[in-house]
């Protein structure tokens, strides 16, 4: 082992891209292991590496982590990016917990039916604008500060960025009438460990295509 925590998925977002993400935030490095038959998943299964026979598997500090909210918390803790007291802590639960609820209408969008495709767009169009991107435009306008939580990048700040840019690539427009998380949004991508993340040829992975819904049907088919 390179002592690098090692990161076992598909080769494409679904719900490791947080983690990705979380890490290379922290500027730390990982390794890949990429599932791309039945096979291979099953055979994690039968050897009892998947608590809950679920991926994302994260090797890390030993541990053989499962479950990606387990696996998020244990990241921003280490690398202290989970505030700095329990009421810090509870605010970035909180506001991540939110900002998973519409990365959620995204990750299923690729496999929804080509009928509800423009349905499902338009959900998330309506939740991002009225629901949930108005909560954070309205945290950094009133506390007039950079970051979500107590002045200090925190892993909400990661999600949040991250959702940025996801709900972008499907609606281009989407952050027009929202000043504060433009200018979030330009300070993230400067800081420098999420700068190099953006950059091609890092551990981020493109939108989905045909062929990442193709193989995850293939590796999860029951």
């Amino acid at each position: 082992m390179s002592g690098k925590p090692r990161l076992t998925y598909l080769n494409g977002r679904g719900r490791m891209e947080p983690v990705r993400w979380l890490l290379a935030a922290a500027g730390v490095e990982f390794e890949e292991v990429f599932l791309q038959t039945k096979e291979q998943y099953d055979k994690l299964i039968k050897d009892g590496v998947l608590l809950f026979q679920q991926v994302p598997l994260v090797e890390i500090d030993g541990m053989k982590m499962v479950q990606t909210r387990a696996i998020l918390s244990y990241i921003a803790g280490k690398y202290n990016l989970y505030g700095k007291d329990l009421k810090e802590r509870a605010l970035i639960d909180m506001y991540v917990e939110g900002i998973s609820d519409l990365m959620q209408i995204i990750l299923m969008l690729p496999f929804s039916p080509p009928d509800a495709k423009e349905k499902n767009l338009d959900s998330l169009k309506e939740k991002a604008t009225n629901r949930y991107f108005p909560v954070f435009e309205k945290v950094l306008k009133q506390h007039g500060q950079d970051f979500l939580v107590g002045n200090k990048f925190s892993w909400a700040d990661v999600q949040l960025i991250e959702a940025i840019l996801a709900v972008e690539e499907k609606i281009p427009a989407v952050l027009s009438g929202f000043p504060q998380l433009q200018a979030f949004k330009t300070k993230m991508s400067n800081m420098p460990t999420i700068k190099k993340f953006l950059q091609p040829g890092s551990p981020r992975k493109p939108p989905p295509d045909d062929h990442y819904v193709e193989t995850v049907l293939k590796v999860f088919k029951r």
